[in-house]
């Protein structure tokens, strides 16, 4: 069963082109998982600072192996000091 995700990532004031650039190298190493369906970045129009990730993996197990990836620990590490509270994780379920 596919996992539909979404990840919420804010950036502190003036770290929004920073974050930027982690998240897209986040976003060229998780596309080129086994497991990865869909792996598409968005950035809030009006607060510069918020960044939306909506994902499709192809299983947990493939969304648990993706959890483990040293991209995701480089990203942890790299962001530290630029991101603004915990990303918010929404496991989705489609619809329509």
């Amino acid at each position: 069963m596919n996992i539909n995700l979404t990840a919420i990532i804010k950036s502190t004031e003036g770290n929004s082109e920073a974050m930027k650039a982690l998240l897209l190298q986040l976003l060229v190493d998780s596309r080129k998982e086994a497991a990865c369906i869909q792996y598409d970045l968005h950035q809030d129009q009006e607060n510069r600072n918020v960044f939306i990730f909506q994902e499709i993996w192809e299983s947990q197990a493939g969304l648990d192996l993706h959890n483990s990836q040293p991209h995701i620990a480089r990203f942890v590490a790299d962001s530290t000091n630029i991101i603004d509270g915990p990303a918010a994780i929404h496991k989705m379920e489609k619809v329509a």
